[in-house]
């Protein structure tokens, strides 16, 4: 099952990272921050704004998935829209959630809305949530979800 809103390069296998553990949910945010530094999609300051839409406003969206994601002000730190993909098998406390699965967002403008509008619907179809939770590589994570920006 494939969803296809947009164009490539926007999740790519650099960026799944499978089997982790994270203390708590600001951990798990910033692994999801660290990875989105380390292939290029965003600037130091961009992992800061992660965590201060957080607090702001919960990312949990069901099925054990949390989308953390910049703040507005954010966007100016963004080079490029990418996603991470972040599985912790054991769960994160997410304010009461279970979390297994993190999808980091960097987007920039008007992609923003519609990457995270394109990703909400991806992960409603059925099974696409336990997939991801459940995916052994990044490969299998790569077959299940492409998120391409619009």
């Amino acid at each position: 099952m494939r969803t296809e809103p947009t164009g490539p390069g926007v999740l790519a296998a650099e960026a799944i990272r499978l089997g982790l553990s994270a203390a708590d949910q600001a951990d798990a945010i910033a692994q999801c921050g660290r990875v989105l530094l380390e292939i290029g999609a965003v600037e130091e300051p961009y992992p800061a704004t992660m965590h201060e839409r957080e607090r702001s406003v919960s990312t949990f969206v069901g099925e054990g998935i949390a989308i953390p994601h910049g703040t507005d002000a954010g966007r100016a730190y963004v080079r490029r829209t990418a996603l991470a993909v972040l599985q912790f098998p054991a769960g994160v406390d997410w304010g009461g959630n279970d979390v297994r699965l993190c999808v980091a967002i960097a987007a920039s403008g008007d992609e923003h809305v519609g990457v995270l509008a394109a990703l909400a619907n991806a992960l409603l179809e059925p099974g696409v949530a336990r997939s991801l939770r459940e995916a052994a590589d990044p490969e299998a994570v790569l077959a299940v979800l492409r998120v391409e920006p619009s």
